[in-house]
């Protein structure tokens, strides 16, 4: 798209310190929020079981700080690239992501830890 129809976001210093400081951002916060698993001692990987409800470092403010670090990241990328084509696929890869994926791991989370997991969903939002 962006060859058959070229967008800006401004001119090219602006678009590297937004976009620049967005993708450290991101990649610092899903950082963060890693590390705050494997400290935690459970697994990262969606498809291994949890051994642990993490609920500390970036936890405490978002239920998915991983998500929304990709989510600060690709926008951070986008406006490097120079693209809006690219943030605007952003949208349905959010929507993707919250009913493909995080859907399926809340009922998953809701089963394996019950009302400690319903707590912390009704005290955390599930992105910011």
């Amino acid at each position: 798209m962006d060859v058959v129809w070229p967008t800006s976001f401004g001119p090219l210093r602006t678009r590297l310190v937004v976009g620049g400081a967005l993708l450290a951002a991101g990649l610092i916060l899903a950082g963060w929020a890693a590390s705050t698993f494997f400290r935690a001692g459970t697994h990262i990987e969606v498809y291994r079981p949890a051994t642990a409800l993490v609920t500390k470092g970036p936890y405490r403010f978002s239920r998915n700080p991983i998500y929304v670090g990709m989510a600060v990241g690709h926008v951070g990328a986008a406006i490097l690239a120079n693209s809006i084509w690219a943030l605007l696929m952003l949208l349905p890869a959010l929507a993707l992501i919250r009913y493909g994926v995080i859907a399926r791991e809340e009922e998953y989370l809701e089963r394996r830890f019950g009302e400690a997991y319903q707590r912390y969903m009704n005290t955390v939002r599930r992105w910011l």
